[in-house]
């Protein structure tokens, strides 16, 4: 991402009710969508992959909020436990506090959203998409749990695709059950070679490019 063709804002706070949540906003000019990024299974907006995603939606003209789900003492909390990373409610409760905060600061209230979950952040997207669905446009899961979802997964209306690694076998087998339950817009697309992290060389390049196709098709244009 270049500095002549965005701006990039930084480090930014995101007050969700009594707590504030660490984020990286990155708006490139003539943007007219934002992607929200929910982490998930114990990663931050510091995961070296979905920045990397973040980069290739950027040079798309695509803005990006790489945004932690969980404080700093409870991040540290969940080190220990691994239960957090795991309390869907939470997580969708605090992505919804993030979409109501992209709607209220004057440079980012006008753009569209879209939702990018990995892992477990993928049920939490999904769910805060029913909670928002005036707001939400389309939602992309990376390796995602969109089975921890459950009920939710029917009142999805915005688009939704699923990408997991062609050697990520349980994971697809989740993500064709949850398939199966979106009566919404959706798509499964799986990754030939990769594994859950998408590890092996060109294949985390592919989940970006296919990632930036589906945004911008669905929240992608102005007006």
């Amino acid at each position: 991402m270049s500095k002549e063709t965005s701006v990039e804002t930084g480090e930014v706070g995101v007050q969700v009710e009594q707590i504030q949540l660490g984020a990286n906003l990155a708006i490139p000019e003539g943007a007219a969508a934002i992607v929200v990024f929910a982490h998930g299974s114990g990663s931050s907006r510091f995961s070296p992959r979905n920045r990397a995603v973040a980069h290739t939606l950027n040079e798309g003209a695509l803005a990006t909020l790489l945004l932690d789900l969980l404080s700093m003492d409870e991040q540290k909390i969940d080190e220990q436990t691994r239960h957090l990373r795991f309390d869907i409610p939470l997580l969708a409760e605090r992505l919804v506090g993030a979409i109501d905060w992209v709607r209220e600061q004057p440079e980012t209230r006008d753009l569209k959203i879209g939702l990018f979950g990995a892992s477990t952040g993928a049920a939490a997207a999904l769910v805060a998409a029913t909670h928002r669905p005036e707001a939400v446009g389309a939602v992309v899961s990376r390796g995602g749990r969109p089975d921890l979802a459950g009920a939710c997964l029917p009142d999805v209306r915005a688009p939704v695709l699923l990408i997991v690694g062609g050697n990520d076998a349980p994971v697809i087998e989740m993500n064709q059950q949850a398939a199966r339950q979106l009566k919404a817009e959706n798509r499964l697309t799986i990754v030939p070679g990769a594994t859950h992290l998408f590890e092996e060389p060109g294949k985390l390049e592919e989940v970006a490019a296919l990632a930036r196709e589906w945004f911008e098709e669905h929240i992608g244009a102005a007006g």
